[in-house]
């Protein structure tokens, strides 16, 4: 449910129980504790509660704990969760930034161009700052106003190598939607480079088209995370 969670996406209790598959009861008792913990947050609308992740923070605790797990890799069954698995290996949100291949792509462009620095501890570079606040056009009030890091590794859970959270990721992440550079697909967190996307990449970070298309090995349990609610 966790794992589901990390979407940002606010989820009620039903649907997050037969995400998990087990009874709306059982799942209520884990949502409680886990609000209890301050891990989640509830909202309420009309009738309806929901829940969602207390804030990045807790997203980038999931995500750093499952690096850490080593679950036995179901058979891929059918066509379609191996499609789904691939699509969030290539590309995927964790939280509010990019993660997957995608993510991990452009994190190492940003180090080869200097726009970000990894051997003095994980920052951006003052040339980082002014492409984000330049030709890429993040506003310099949104990666300053806020209490997170302006740059955090986060160690990415497919690719097992480190791609661009905090500010910075956040708001690259939106200003790429914003672009119309990369879209979602479905209503997963599985993100599509578009072709405008590509040629953009291109230009301002000399990432290659095919960069963008490969996908580390399909995970079904990727995709089983992923699921979106039924609504």
């Amino acid at each position: 449910m966790c794992l589901a969670l990390v979407d940002g996406r606010a989820w009620t209790a039903g649907e997050l129980a037969r995400h998990a598959g087990v009874a709306p009861s059982t799942a209520t008792e884990h949502l409680n504790r886990l609000l209890d913990g301050g891990l989640l947050v509830e909202r309420r609308q009309g009738r309806h509660r929901y829940v969602q992740l207390a804030g990045p923070q807790v997203a980038e605790l999931l995500e750093s704990m499952v690096t850490h797990l080593d679950p036995p890799r179901p058979v891929v069954t059918n066509l379609r969760t191996s499609t789904a698995a691939a699509a969030l290996a290539r590309g995927r949100t964790c939280y509010d930034h990019l993660a997957g291949r995608l993510g991990v792509a452009i994190t190492d462009a940003m180090i080869n161009r200097a726009l970000l620095d990894q051997d003095g501890g994980f920052a951006l570079t003052e040339a980082g700052l002014a492409w984000l606040t330049g030709p890429l056009g993040v506003r310099p009030a949104a990666l300053h106003n806020t209490r997170r890091p302006l740059a955090r590794p986060c160690l990415d859970w497919t690719e097992r190598r480190t791609h661009l959270g905090g500010a910075a990721g956040a708001q690259l992440c939106r200003r790429l939607h914003e672009l119309e550079w990369i879209t979602r697909v479905g209503t997963g967190r599985a993100i599509r480079v578009t072709p405008k996307g590509e040629s953009g990449l291109h230009s301002l970070l000399a990432i290659e088209p095919s960069e963008l298309h490969l996908a580390a090995t399909p995970d079904p349990a990727a995709a089983e995370a992923d699921k979106p609610p039924a609504r």
